[in-house]
């Protein structure tokens, strides 16, 4: 007989993704922001290419466009912080082997503009263009 699959099984990239979570759980995040970047900055070593380079460049837009802004790490991605609530993160397309990344904000980012707004941006390549637009909405998104 064939095993069933079970509706709540994760997939390997979950299951890292959840025991990432769990290890980050045991950090406290805030309390040396120096320490937080250099978790932060060595997670992104690890990361292919253009993975590497991606999140390298958003992690300089968004610190130089919201320096009030936390680094840390949250489920293995860069994310960035306001008041312990994580506002704004990168997710490399190699986590969960997608097309492109995902540059992602939560409910505590300040987006709202209507009844309809977005939340997550695909992100494949950045030119200058791009980085002001991702500056702006970092800089709205803290409020």
């Amino acid at each position: 007989m064939p095993v069933k699959k079970s509706a709540m099984s994760f997939t390997q990239e979950e299951r890292a993704a959840l025991k990432e979570a769990t290890q980050e759980r045991k950090i406290v995040w805030g309390k040396n922001r120096a320490d937080d970047e250099r978790a932060v900055l060595a997670k992104i070593a690890t990361f292919p290419e253009p993975d590497r380079s991606m999140s390298m460049r958003l992690h300089s837009i968004i610190t130089a466009s919201a320096p009030v802004l936390s680094p840390r790490l949250w489920y293995g991605m860069p994310a960035y912080s306001k008041d312990g609530d994580v506002l704004c993160f990168f997710q490399p397309a190699s986590k969960f082997k997608a097309r492109y990344g995902t540059l992602g904000f939560n409910s505590a980012a300040k987006l709202d503009d209507g009844a309809v707004w977005p939340t997550s941006f695909a992100v494949k390549d950045l030119a200058p263009s791009d980085e002001a637009m991702i500056s702006a909405i970092v800089k709205k998104a803290v409020g």
